[in-house]
């Protein structure tokens, strides 16, 4: 299956695609298909990540509204918590998310975390890459965010950090392992008041705290449900993407991206002590990872290198 033939063919091919993916990650096909989109993104891929009941699904579904209005195709990704008993995402986002399952440029995927705990499905990355190249815009919606769910922050190309008013979430946001992920931060409810003035007001304080990077964070507020400050999300969005695509900053990230999925793939799969010999994990510029890790494991799984530790 090819990337034009997914093109023309709709959503029912691209669940197909995806569900092969899923069912056989390394099969020949599969790293074919994934190295030709690899090669050829199209989306800004966007990270959507908060606490659970911050109100991420109704955002995404605002923004999918939004979107949808200039004409943009979108995908959803909406990592869910796992079934204990069957493995599946138990809530469903598909299901949740509000928009018109007969609009062929809208694309909804749930992937359950399973045992995850970086707030991404093990598969997302390969799903996102797939969607990257045939979408203009790819949400990536975390099943939540604690010190150790930061996966997001090595997928997407803009990460927007969710902030219930009166919940602690800006107290969880000052945590060190939450303040470096976002580019932009949106403070959800706004219609609560003083209660959102003052989420907004101790978040811009926790940023202000925090070492500066090349991109200055921006705090936003907004209420999705009456799609209130979703117009200026887009618009923070598109200054976002316009910022990565000077001077080379796009390619650079996704580049040490990649680097930081081939590392995560290897550690999960073959321990510390495959890690180790591994050997030089560096990507060329444009060098597929799938391609990479493939290699990797061929080599790894000859040698024994496989101490089976986290």
């Amino acid at each position: 299956m090819s990337l034009d033939s997914l093109r023309s063919s709709g959503k029912p091919a691209i669940a197909a695609a995806l569900a092969a993916l899923e069912r056989e990650p390394e099969s020949p096909a599969t790293l074919a298909l994934l190295d030709t989109a690899y090669a050829a993104p199209i989306a800004h891929v966007i990270g959507l990540t908060g606490p659970p009941g911050v109100g991420k699904s109704t955002l995404a579904g605002a923004l999918i509204r939004g979107y949808r209005a200039s004409a943009k195709r979108i995908a959803i990704i909406a990592v869910d918590p796992s079934s204990r008993r069957s493995g599946g995402a138990l809530l469903g986002d598909r299901t949740r998310l509000q928009h018109d399952p007969e609009d062929q440029g809208v694309f909804v995927r749930s992937m359950a975390a399973r045992d995850r705990l970086g707030g991404l499905a093990e598969l997302s990355i390969a799903a996102m890459v797939l969607l990257r190249a045939l979408y203009d815009v790819v949400i990536l919606e975390t099943v939540g965010v604690g010190q150790s769910e930061t996966d997001v922050a090595d997928s997407a190309d803009t990460v927007v950090f969710c902030v219930q008013p009166g919940s602690g979430d800006s107290l969880q946001f000052m945590k060190a392992g939450i303040v470096e992920i976002p580019h932009l931060v949106a403070v959800t409810k706004a219609d609560m008041g003083a209660a959102a003035k003052r989420a907004r007001a101790d978040v811009e304080g926790a940023l202000g705290l925090a070492e500066a990077g090349d991109w200055p964070v921006e705090v936003l507020s907004l209420a999705a449900l009456r799609g209130e400050g979703v117009e200026p999300l887009i618009a923070a969005l598109a200054r976002r993407w316009a910022w990565l695509a000077e001077a080379g900053r796009l390619p650079r990230q996704r580049q040490a991206q990649a680097r930081q999925w081939v590392v995560e793939s290897i550690r999960q799969r073959f321990g510390r002590e495959g890690l180790k010999h591994a050997g030089d994990i560096a990507l060329q510029a444009g060098e597929s990872p799938f391609a990479r890790l493939s290699d990797i494991g061929r080599r790894l799984k000859v040698t024994g290198a496989d101490d089976s530790a986290p």
